[in-house]
């Protein structure tokens, strides 16, 4: 006697359609999915996912593209390139003529050591005897620091007269010469008394005459009497004080 299918109130039986077969019944049901821990969860999150092997190919791929371009720029850029090993061949520059030393820098001697420096006292009225009667200093201008040569010069009058030894706005250093013989064959001028020259110019002052200094028409003792300049040198006022000789300021 065949077993009598008991009844589950759970599990009803599926409807019967006529002309399609029943399915068999399962017998055991799919169990849900066992619940994650939260241990579980932290170690997914922290867990970097390995990389599969497609990954790791595409990568080596990569590298080795990146590698072989490397390699081509360094050559085609920064290695020597054939003809740099080629022996050179230069061609031969005509010897330039030695230029003859004509800059004014070259004919300034440079500062001596050892002189007065003004504004101050530069010298004694001792040092100074007698007429045409010179001594050299140094002063510093008003608009550098830098000493400039200067002299002061004893005139036939007994005046003192002080003067900046630099070429007026130039570089070039003027000679007092007391040396008449001198002045004759270096400057062509035949003086009577001592003269200021300028040996990049050839131009000859006359500290017994005045010149005019500027488009004021102010007069300056310095005249130039041959060859060209702008303007007689640069006065430096002198004052004397029992026999002390003392620049003051420079015009």
């Amino acid at each position: 006697m065949a077993e009598e299918k008991k009844f589950d109130p759970f599990r009803p039986s599926q409807p019967s359609i006529p002309g399609i077969p029943e399915r068999p019944a399962t017998q055991h049901a799919d169990k849900p999915p066992a619940p994650v821990s939260f241990d579980a969860l932290a170690e997914r999150r922290t867990k970097p996912a390995r990389p599969s092997s497609a990954t790791w190919a595409i990568l080596i791929l990569a590298a080795a593209v990146i590698t072989c371009g490397g390699l081509w720029y360094w050559n085609s850029t920064f290695a020597p390139s054939h003809a740099a090993n080629a022996p050179e061949t230069t061609a031969a520059v005509p010897a330039m003529p030695a230029l003859q030393a004509t800059s004014r820098e070259a004919k300034s001697p440079p500062l001596e050591r050892g002189l007065p420096v003004g504004p101050g006292v530069i010298a004694t009225t001792e040092e100074l005897p007698k007429p045409w009667s010179a001594k050299r200093f140094l002063f510093r201008g008003p608009l550098s620091a830098e000493p400039l040569p200067a002299m002061v010069v004893r005139l036939p009058d007994s005046q003192y007269w002080g003067f900046s030894l630099q070429e007026p706005f130039g570089s070039c250093e003027l000679e007092y010469m007391t040396d008449l013989a001198k002045i004759a064959s270096d400057y062509n001028f035949h003086a009577t008394h001592p003269m200021l020259g300028d040996p990049c110019t050839h131009a000859v002052y006359d500290l017994a005459r005045y010149g005019q200094s500027g488009p004021d028409g102010s007069l300056v003792r310095g005249a130039i009497i041959q060859g060209t300049g702008t303007r007689p040198p640069f006065a430096i006022e002198i004052r004397v004080r029992g026999n002390q000789v003392s620049a003051v300021r420079m015009e």
